[in-house]
């Protein structure tokens, strides 16, 4: 017997983070215009589609099938009591048996960076990730010359790992990117000599 799922949402002292849903069309397409001069940087090549009300469509029924089989949490964050789209965050490529890993990815529109609302979104999200997942390891990558992406990751715990060689196109080349892990127990740097 199928039971319903409960649906997916975290609260954080600022922010709602839940899945998309078709009546955020409007609120998302309109944050991604006015960002787009902020993110396109950072982001592979938006399709010509991108910001149309089917390529929506098609990322919302994305989002729940990845929630339903347990392959991303795709989550858009919300401010204001949940009335204000300031970004969206996925934990996705998620891998279990001896992994127990995933990706993590995000983006915060213009208007609303640099207010901290991205790094209380990741702490939420690699918390979910590590207590109610069950994952060991949350991964994620950036450009190197992206400070504030790198600064965000580094704040919320990730450490550093090195350099994967032309790892996404971003703006139609392949960039290397520097890789970032955040792990459940993290001994990294310590060590038992001398005990």
């Amino acid at each position: 017997m199928l039971r319903p799922r409960r649906k997916l949402r975290i609260d954080t002292e600022r922010l709602i983070l839940r899945p998309p849903a078709h009546g955020d069309f409007r609120a998302w397409a309109h944050l991604r215009q006015k960002s787009a001069d902020f993110l396109t940087p950072w982001e592979p090549t938006w399709a010509s589609d991108h910001l149309t009300r089917k390529a929506f469509t098609n990322r919302v029924y994305w989002a729940q099938r990845s929630i339903n089989n347990g392959s991303a949490v795709p989550l858009f964050l919300f401010s204001d009591l949940g009335d204000t789209l300031v970004g969206a965050i996925t934990l996705d490529n998620i891998r279990r048996g001896p992994a127990q890993a995933g990706t993590l990815g995000y983006w915060v529109g213009a208007p609303y960076a640099r207010q901290g609302y991205m790094s209380e979104a990741i702490r939420a999200i690699v918390h979910y990730g590590f207590e109610q997942l069950d994952l060991s390891r949350v991964e994620a990558a950036c450009l190197p010359e992206n400070k504030a992406s790198r600064g965000v990751l580094e704040r919320t715990g990730f450490k550093y790992e090195g350099v994967a060689q032309s790892y996404l196109q971003i703006s139609g080349r392949w960039r290397n990117h520097v890789l970032y892990s955040n792990l459940r127990t993290d001994r990294r740097g310590k060590t038992t000599a001398g005990q």
